[in-house]
């Protein structure tokens, strides 16, 4: 158990190294670079753009480096704990994302919860009784859950919680925006989060009853299942003990995709909802083409998928007593 853990910690490094090349890379495919777009903006507002000026400036922040140097520097950076400089504000990337990554680290944290809380009690119950007046309904829920737009549900539910007095639009009351963490501002946080949590987790908590239902009736309906009701187990032992935990399987893997989803699918609603989060900042830096700002944010989610991944195996190994076993083989 040990070695397997310890390996799979060495496959998260890897990867997320490999990943923040990747994204490097990416980032810089579209062609210029923040100082063209800044000289566009001078442009567009009537201003004369000085090229001596600009070059100046792309080699103060060292865009007229290779593409692999530019690299290096920041990722030697990132190591020693400095994600780099913010063209677009002029302020250390750190300082920037620190309190957004927490609120969308809170946000995101709240929401997976709710979504499996929720989720494989419905998905248990519609799978057991299928066919059902519940079973219909649930599955009626599901189905609208996913079809809906989040950005369409924010907009209803904003005149919903508008017309019950219920806080709208951002996570904080004026009062508390600015403010230092307290409790009173922790509670305020908590009378904001209903509304994005349940915007967020919508989709989610709909797609994952569904593989819930799915995988316990097709666990149901093997032959183990029909022989240990055939030699009069209690069925709600029999439930527990060995459909449910393999059932659960599915659901337990989806964590690490579940992460970064909620993050990065949320950007439209988290415009909507005027959230401080790291969905508005990091589309604003790819549109001003913030290098190091982008690139910090979407390691960010990259270190959420691996990290969502490592619980999954963990889980996985705790939950199905087969990859236990194979894991101790190898």
């Amino acid at each position: 158990m040990t070695t397997y853990l310890i390996r799979r910690f060495f496959y998260m490094i890897m990867t997320v190294f490999i990943l923040s090349i990747v994204t490097f890379m990416i980032i810089q495919l579209p062609a210029g670079d923040f100082v063209n777009t800044l000289a566009k903006q001078y442009t567009t507002s009537g201003r004369e753009v000085d090229q001596t000026f600009l070059n100046n400036l792309r080699h103060q922040y060292g865009l007229d480096q290779p593409g692999y140097v530019q690299y290096l520097r920041w990722m030697g950076n990132v190591l020693q704990g400095n994600l780099g400089w913010s063209f677009q504000f002029s302020k250390p990337v750190i300082q920037l994302i620190g309190e957004r990554i927490q609120l969308t680290s809170a946000i995101s944290l709240v929401t997976l919860l709710l979504i499996y809380l929720i989720a494989v009690p419905i998905g248990i119950y519609s799978a057991t009784h299928q066919y059902t007046l519940g079973d219909y309904v649930f599955m009626l829920i599901g189905f609208i859950g996913m079809a809906s737009p989040s950005f369409l549900l924010a907009l209803i539910l904003m005149v919903i919680f508008l017309n019950a007095g219920l806080g709208v639009g951002g996570l904080f009351s004026p009062d508390y925006l600015r403010a230092p963490w307290s409790l009173a501002r922790v509670i305020d946080l908590a009378k904001h989060l209903p509304l994005p949590v349940i915007i967020l987790g919508t989709a989610g908590t709909a797609g994952l009853i569904r593989i819930m239902r799915a995988s316990l009736l097709d666990e149901l309906g093997k032959q183990y299942v029909i022989t240990a009701r055939a030699k009069g187990v209690n069925e709600v032992k029999l439930l527990f003990k060995y459909p449910l935990r393999v059932a659960l399987n599915p659901i337990v893997s989806t964590i690490g995709w579940e992460l970064p989803a909620i993050v990065s699918g949320g950007v439209i609603v988290e415009m909507v909802l005027n959230l401080p989060t790291t969905g508005p900042m990091l589309y604003n830096a790819l549109i001003r083409q913030d290098m190091f700002l982008a690139s910090s944010l979407l390691l960010f989610l990259n270190f959420l998928t691996v990290i969502g991944t490592l619980i999954s195996d963990i889980l996985l190994v705790v939950v199905d007593p087969r990859i236990r076993f194979t894991s101790r083989e190898t």
